[in-house]
């Protein structure tokens, strides 16, 4: 494990390197970022933030929903990223995860990964600033003294 990240970085980029379908689950936020490189002559990878799961079944379902005209995978594989999304950029683990499926070759490709970092942004910012108002399921040490 290396200190600086909280994470194996040798073996996140083994995962992606090597998975045909991964999902990756946030510290921070209560999305998952499904990659499925999985591809036709018809069809691109796919990236895309998915809500969780409440099982590995519903996930293959969510899968299958999906990408209608592929298989059900076997396995998926799946790693936690316990740092902030800017952290996963800094690192190089964003950069090897667009390089693998833009890599692909396919149009949009790097569009689709381009929104779900944005998506993945926007969802992180939403739940500091949740944390710091004590919206949703948070509360504030420190509420704020009315005027």
């Amino acid at each position: 494990m290396e200190p600086e990240y909280g994470v194996d970085l040798k073996e996140v980029f083994k995962a992606i390197d090597t998975a045909e379908v991964l999902v990756v689950r946030f510290a921070i936020i209560n999305k998952r970022l499904l990659i499925d490189t999985r591809a036709s002559d018809d069809e691109g990878p796919l990236i895309r933030v998915v809500p969780p799961a409440a099982s590995i079944e519903e996930r293959f379902k969510t899968i299958k929903q999906l990408r209608p005209r592929f298989h059900v995978p076997e396995r998926l594989m799946s790693f936690i990223w316990p740092r902030h999304v800017q952290t996963m950029v800094d690192s190089g683990v964003w950069e090897r995860i667009t390089e693998r499926l833009a890599g692909m070759g396919y149009v949009g490709t790097q569009e689709a990964c381009d929104l779900a970092l944005a998506e993945l942004r926007r969802e992180e910012r939403a739940e500091e600033l949740a944390a710091v108002t004590g919206d949703d399921h948070y509360q504030t040490l420190w509420a704020a003294r009315p005027h």
